[in-house]
């Protein structure tokens, strides 16, 4: 059913448990696997007179590589093919949620498979939703995985199941 699957990670445990499904979907599909870390500097950072934000940059996409290198060694030892790579936001107007809609374009996804944090009320006011901005742009499917979600005992790939007394919608 799928043939491209791209799957957000930023060193989260929700975005670990995404990584999580997605290597499943992409084993039982024989699909490709694209794991993307977005680096992000945030406008206000670039903008301000004298500071200098490539250690920051720098720092950020350390950890990518290393969240990247994580993602390509699991992916290796379940024989899953793929492009993990770490990008950067193109210009003071993009953002991560754009960043991933532009990644999936261009590996041609026909799945996004991303975590969420499912924050509510004032906090998802103030802090914005990457999952639910990433949704509305989508070019194609998206997964969101909750962060309630537990992966399964002794690292299995399946993907987290809804409580039993919710509905799917």
């Amino acid at each position: 059913m799928y043939k491209n699957i791209l799957v957000a990670l930023d060193g989260s445990d929700t975005s670990n448990q995404a990584l999580e499904a997605a290597l499943r979907l992409a084993g039982e599909n024989h699909a490709l696997l694209h794991p993307v870390y977005v680096v992000d500097m945030p406008g206000i950072a670039i903008g301000t007179p004298g500071f200098n934000p490539v250690p920051i940059r720098d720092a950020m996409r350390a950890e990518g590589e290393r969240v990247i290198a994580d993602a390509r060694d699991r992916m290796a030892k379940l024989r899953i093919n793929g492009s993990p790579r770490v990008v950067d936001t193109n210009s003071l107007s993009e953002d991560i949620a754009q960043r991933l809609q532009l990644s999936a374009a261009e590996c041609h996804a026909d799945l996004i498979v991303m975590g969420t944090h499912g924050w509510r009320g004032f906090r998802r006011l103030v802090l914005g939703s990457v999952a639910e901005r990433v949704a509305r742009g989508a070019p194609c499917a998206v997964l969101l995985i909750p962060s309630s979600a537990q992966p399964a005992a002794g690292g299995d790939t399946a993907p987290a199941s809804p409580p039993a007394d919710k509905e799917r919608s």
